[in-house]
């Protein structure tokens, strides 16, 4: 069964109408402070979810002058469930508590009375119930967001899992393949040119450079191959366009979290569908960007940003992101930086490879990675390649 939640609106509405019922028991016309005043804290609660505090201190004083006090029962409450201030939170009980036992004209507080402790504990906890409540009710809806982001995290962790051993088998695939058919496809092309050479036949030096020209085609098909399944990062069907920079602002915009991306790199449109859709197979040598960066210093970049935007979004709940991509000295650096989470991190399940894969790629591509906290309490993550691609 699904839990049916009333909408904000009504939810105001029924308060104020509520707030106004107590009004009308509790006080009488011809007492216009008194009335003016919790008429005010009453039609005040449509205010109570934009400004908690102010509703608050405008109930105050209805709660001091009548025993109209469930608007300002009400103002705490939600105040409670929307403030994280501790010493905010016990102040705005104690003046509740204070203003409850003040009426006009003001009685006489003996504390060493039994009734007046008696009188005074009843207050305070009525006051600290809306205050527990509210705190209970946040608590609440704190868990419910860190169960979604867990439940999506132990997701991410298992598709990265499955690409891990995917990417595996793919460099197996591509060490099979280069070891053993480019050998023997090569050793044919060499044989067959050197029957080409040295055959005076016009038919046996025509089928040896039909075999040398068909062989030497393979090759590069091979080689292509090749590339595409070492350069593979797990996904289903890495044989359909590879991400490249243009498809990096689209990553900024879907990661899920505040982030904002600053490239002096032309980001042209997406030639084709996103990376992972069907398409048909890349060109021998993949896309180019006008720039000039090479298919695989590109992916490198897009690979480096996923990852660092997934780490925001796992371990900083609340940050905000910024993605910084230079090209400089034949050089093109990029930098992750986030700010300080919002929010407390949970630990989450996490196979540490992250950092790992991607400090491995950029060595074979000639480049570094490092990373480390920032003086402000975020984190920032470095990645600097040759523009050109390996020597």
């Amino acid at each position: 069964m699904t839990s049916r939640r009333v909408p904000p609106p009504l939810m105001d509405a029924m308060l104020v109408g509520v707030a106004l019922l107590d009004v009308w028991v509790n006080v009488t016309a011809a007492e216009p402070l008194r009335l003016g005043f919790a008429l005010a804290a009453a039609f005040a609660l449509a205010l109570r979810r934009r400004v908690p505090l102010l509703v608050f201190l405008i109930a105050l004083p209805a709660v001091a002058l009548n025993d109209a006090i469930f608007a300002g029962l009400a103002a705490l409450y939600t105040l409670a469930s929307l403030s994280r201030r501790r010493i905010l939170l016990a102040a705005c009980a104690l003046a509740f508590t204070v203003c409850d036992m003040i009426s006009l004209p003001s009685p006489e507080l003996d504390l060493t009375k039994t009734a007046t402790l008696i009188t005074l504990g009843y207050t305070a906890a009525t006051a600290a119930a809306p205050v527990f409540l509210g705190q209970l009710v946040q608590t609440r809806r704190d868990l419910s967001l860190r169960l979604a982001e867990i439940s999506e995290a132990r997701d991410h962790e298992r598709l990265l899992t499955t690409q891990t051993v995917l990417a595996k088998e793919r460099a197996q695939l591509a060490r099979e393949m280069h070891d053993v058919v480019s050998h023997q496809v090569s050793l044919i092309a060499v044989r067959a040119g050197a029957l080409q050479v040295g055959t005076r036949d016009p038919e046996i030096k025509e089928a040896a450079a039909t075999i040398r020209r068909l062989s030497v085609q393979t090759l590069d098909e091979l080689r292509h191959m090749v590339s595409v399944l070492r350069a593979s990062g797990g996904r289903p069907a890495e044989l359909t366009p590879q991400p490249s920079m243009a498809d990096l602002q689209r990553l900024v915009d879907g990661s899920g979290i505040e982030a904002e991306l600053h490239t002096d790199l032309p980001r042209p449109p997406p030639p084709g569908p996103a990376p992972g859709d069907a398409a048909a197979p890349l060109p021998a040598g993949g896309p180019q960007a006008p720039d000039g960066l090479p298919p695989t210093v590109q992916r490198a970049i897009y690979r480096t940003v996923q990852e660092a935007l997934t780490n925001v979004r796992k371990h900083a709940p609340g940050a905000a992101a910024t993605v910084l991509v230079r090209h400089h000295g034949g050089a093109v650096r990029v930098t992750v930086t986030n700010t300080a989470p919002t929010r407390p991190a949970l630990p989450l399940p996490s196979a540490h490879y992250g950092l790992v894969s991607l400090r491995q790629r950029a060595e074979l591509l000639g480049g570094t990675v490092d990373s480390g906290p920032t003086p402000d309490g975020g984190y920032e993550l470095r990645l600097e390649l040759p523009a050109q691609g390996p020597a």
